[in-house]
């Protein structure tokens, strides 16, 4: 049994490393890996992202470790800077020659990434490259403007937004009472007595209690 492990250990190692050995191969496991931890840091906690992102640069380090694929560490500044301008292009959707040059980079540090036997020549498949870069780009462009979007827009459960709004009575209105603003029934309280039925504007916000005063009386 020891020799049947160590040939199927053998034939395993032989066959893993040289898929390993493929830079377009190792290119992919890095923007995976590259992607989930990404993902992993927008929902920490999941789990999944993170053991997904650790594993496949793992397997991308192993690659170009143990099958020594050459680097060419230029490359990397120009990744950089193609993800810096993917961060103009976020920031700024209508100006779309960023994400025209982040792309663009993104596809030059992509393919010349490796280094292969002809300096000129990209070890890195081009089509690939530039597939992936356009996919992954456009992909995070969506998911970071949405992400802004949400950031920015006000919330719509926001109660201080109630404020200044116009509901009705449903109850008598004293010390307690109910108010119905915006179709949602609120409990409410007067300063002075109010019918049920009386048009009323919502004075302040005290927790889940509004405040509310009669327009009627407001008039006059």
């Amino acid at each position: 049994m020891l020799w049947l492990r160590q040939k199927l250990y053998r034939v395993y190692k032989d066959v893993f490393m040289d898929i390993l050995q493929d830079p377009n191969l190792t290119y992919m496991l890095l923007v995976a890996g590259t992607v989930a931890a990404v993902l992993a840091l927008a929902s920490p906690g999941s789990g999944i992202f993170e053991i997904g992102a650790l594993s496949l640069l793992i397997l991308a380090g192993v690659g170009i470790v143990v099958n020594e694929i050459p680097i060419n560490f230029w490359a990397i500044p120009v990744l950089l800077l193609g993800a810096a301008f993917f961060a103009l292009s976020v920031r700024r959707p209508r100006q779309w020659i960023f994400m025209v040059l982040s792309i663009a980079f993104l596809v030059l540090g992509s393919a010349y990434l490796f280094r292969s036997e002809d300096w000129w020549a990209p070890a890195v498949n081009p089509v690939l490259a530039s597939a992936v870069s356009l996919v992954t780009g456009v992909f995070f462009w969506f998911v970071a403007r949405k992400a802004i979007e949400a950031e920015r827009a006000r919330p719509r459960h926001d109660l201080d937004a109630l404020v200044g709004a116009i509901g009705e009575a449903k109850t008598v209105i004293h010390l307690t009472g109910s108010v119905q603003v915006g179709g949602e029934l609120w409990s409410a309280r007067s300063d002075e007595p109010i019918p049920a039925g009386m048009r009323v504007r919502v004075l302040q916000r005290e927790g889940f209690i509004l405040k509310v005063e009669a327009l009627e009386q407001r008039k006059s």
